[in-house]
């Protein structure tokens, strides 16, 4: 009888144990937006429940959240500094690469992890459609915190708390899917230009046409895929194509003149930067980057202090020297 009590009161033990840290990530992934922040939108034109969209530029280590407004289009609500990502520029390929994907994805509720061993994450859900018709590998490609990257882009903990919480609450407002735009680089006319040589670049210049989409119009572009390659804005006579393999069924694409315009400004610009020279060295990554002011961190105050610094349970720097090595120092904005 004894032993059957003790039992009991180990299995009661231990079943508290277990919902102290279930009510502990309950916590975590319900913690609100920073007040500060919720003004910001408000100052804005925008709630916490208004349509959001995510950008991320791999070479300037930055994600930005933007977020639909009052006017319908979207408007910049913050730009974070990314602590580390890994791999090369170019797109994810092959599982165990240690690339982080390039590309346009959709986050719905069923991808927010708020029990992640980095704090909070959501999943980008690579490979999409088109990159598995491809036959490209890989698990578990996230937003998160800490500052340590395989494959991923890793926020801190601080600053993916503020991105999940809007994210989470767009979601909760009635968006379906949030879009994720995961860019090489800002893709400017002058840095297609820097980047030319690239093996990537036709697989740059067909994600720069959803990224002059964007920053043409400040609307979110239509994704479907087929002819191995995203398409942009274009109505099929039934629905999507099955088959991102196969060749582009007949379809009407949306013909915008600010799309056109922009598009006829930057082929200009871009024959412009090549015949004018002088354009920045490629920078080749031994391992991924991190943003000059996590860089900065890094190197004054050593990889210990950086991990506590954006790590609430000091998660590791990744492969710190690889990220000192990161040449990339000029942000180039549009």
């Amino acid at each position: 009888m004894a032993l059957r009590i003790l039992a009991v009161l180990a299995f009661g033990f231990l079943l508290s144990g277990c919902v102290s840290v279930m009510e502990e990530f309950e916590d975590r992934g319900n913690a609100p937006i920073p007040m500060k922040l919720v003004n910001q939108m408000s100052s804005n034109g925008m709630t916490v429940s208004d349509p959001v969209l995510v950008r991320i530029f791999k070479e300037e280590s930055e994600l930005e959240v933007w977020k639909r407004d009052r006017t319908g289009r979207f408007a910049l609500l913050k730009t974070y500094p990314m602590c580390r990502w890994s791999g090369k520029l170019g797109p994810k390929t092959t599982s165990g690469d240690r690339q982080a994907p390039e590309g346009f994805y959709h986050v719905t509720a069923s991808m927010l992890n708020p029990q992640s061993q980095y704090h909070l994450s959501f999943n980008l859900g690579y490979p999409n459609r088109l990159e598995a018709a491809l036959g490209y590998t890989g698990d578990s490609l996230m937003v998160h915190g800490a500052c340590s990257s395989s494959g991923c882009f890793a926020m801190t903990d601080e600053g993916v708390g503020e991105i999940y919480a809007v994210v989470r609450d767009a979601i909760r407002g009635g968006q379906q899917s949030v879009q994720v735009q995961s860019f090489p680089f800002r893709m400017t006319a002058r840095n297609m230009a820097r980047h030319r040589g690239d093996p990537n670049t036709s697989f740059w210049q067909n994600l720069k046409e959803g990224y002059d989409i964007f920053e043409a119009t400040r609307r979110q572009p239509q994704v479907s895929a087929c002819g191995r390659r995203y398409v942009f804005d274009t109505m099929f006579p039934t629905s999507a194509p099955l088959d991102p393999l196969a060749a582009c069924p007949a379809g009407e694409q949306r013909e915008d003149p600010l799309v056109a315009s922009r598009q006829a400004a930057e082929e200009s610009a871009y024959q412009m930067a090549i015949s004018g020279g002088n354009l920045t060295p490629i920078h080749a990554y031994s391992d991924g980057g991190m943003h000059e002011t996590f860089r900065s961190l890094l190197e004054k105050r050593g990889v210990d202090r950086l991990s506590k610094l954006s790590s609430r349970t000091e998660v590791p720097v990744s492969r710190p020297e690889a990220a000192l090595a990161d040449p990339h120092r000029i942000r180039e904005r549009p």
